[in-house]
């Protein structure tokens, strides 16, 4: 089996998982917490980079998430667990696949119907959900550069129109509003959870956990210089511009020169974005693998099984986006921090079963 490497983790984490928060994310945070939404984002940064130091240290016992359960539960037992936690990450990957399904519309295909501007995106997941989670280190390789080269140049485009002193006065929002801010954003946050499926596919080196917390952090402080430049340039009319990354840049004063430059970095962040999307379903698939053992058509018959029902899924909820974003990250929010804070520092704590001798 393929390993992947420190490396390739280290990109996934810095520069492949930041660029799903640079969508719909910084509209809603201005929303709640107002010209104070650096705030949430770094609260969520924190404790989720903590959440990924714990699970780095998982990889110190040398196996999968399941057999981590299974010498402490059974293997009945930690079919179960192991069952209910990859719901969780098909639970997960429905915000981002409703987001991204807007966003590619709004940006690229407005004059086409949202289910057939969408439609090659669930092939594509069919294929990534048929091959090994393993296989995605070198997929990483490729795409974090890209990620990269798309952020420099989206953020040169647009830092020059930011005022940043429309992030004063610090503390506008109030203790309400940076509670708000912080439980809203939980739903983009499951970094974390998606790592337990890859443990026992990467081996442990020494300061790995820091080096991936401190990896995930720098990320994170890209996606705040972001905040804080797409509210500078839109102040109080943030909360409005709902694909935040395709909005800052066009402001650009060399665009009515040499035209939408801008979409060269848009279309390289996009591509990122689609394998970030599918990530969640492939990692909840290969849950069930690690459960079932390495059956040969397994895979491939739950990818098409599991993107058939998230295609009906976005086609039904299509009109209803902010319903499905008031849901999951308002009323049920509390399942985020359960299965992306508390599982992982739970699993710090499980011991091998004492077996009775005879």
């Amino acid at each position: 089996m393929n390993k992947i490497s420190s490396r390739q983790l280290y990109f996934f984490l810095a520069c492949v998982a930041p660029v799903g928060k640079l969508v719909y994310l910084p509209s809603l945070l201005v929303s709640s917490a107002k010209n104070d939404l650096l705030f949430p984002a770094a609260l969520q940064y924190l404790v989720q980079a903590g959440a990924i130091f714990c699970v780095l240290l998982l990889a110190k016992r040398g196996m999968n998430f399941f057999e981590l359960l299974e010498n402490t539960f059974g293997r009945i037992a930690a079919s179960i667990l192991i069952g209910i936690f990859s719901l969780f990450l098909f639970y997960s990957a429905l915000l981002p696949l409703l987001e991204q399904k807007l966003f590619v519309q709004s940006a690229f295909y407005d004059t086409l119907p949202s289910l057939v501007a969408f439609s090659p995106f669930f092939l594509f997941a069919v294929y990534l959900c048929a091959k090994p989670l393993s296989s995605m280190g070198r997929v990483w390789d490729i795409i974090a550069p890209l990620a990269i080269a798309g952020y420099i140049g989206i953020m040169l485009l647009s830092v020059g129109t930011a005022d940043f002193g429309a992030l004063r006065p610090v503390g506008a929002a109030g203790g309400s509003g940076f509670w708000k801010g912080t439980m809203s954003a939980m739903s983009w946050f499951f970094d974390a959870a998606l790592l337990l499926p890859l443990l026992g596919k990467f081996q442990y080196k020494k300061g790995m956990a820091a080096k991936g917390a401190l990896a995930y952090l720098l990320g994170g402080a890209a996606v705040i210089f972001f905040l804080a430049t797409f509210y500078g340039i839109f102040a109080e009319l943030s909360q409005n511009q709902l694909f935040a990354f395709t909005k800052t840049s066009k402001y650009f004063a060399g665009i009515t020169v040499l035209g939408r430059i801008d979409y060269l970095f848009i279309f390289t962040l996009a591509l990122v974005m689609a394998f970030y999307c599918a990530l969640p379903i492939q990692a909840g698939i290969d849950c069930i693998v690690q459960a079932a053992g390495p059956k040969k058509y397994l895979r491939p018959a739950l990818g098409i099984v599991l993107c058939a029902l998230y295609f009906a899924l976005t086609d039904l909820l299509d009109y209803r986006f902010t319903e499905v974003v008031r849901a999951i990250s308002g009323t049920v929010v509390w399942i985020f921090p359960v299965f992306c804070l508390l599982v992982p520092v739970l699993c710090l704590l499980l011991r091998r079963r004492r077996r009775e001798i005879s």
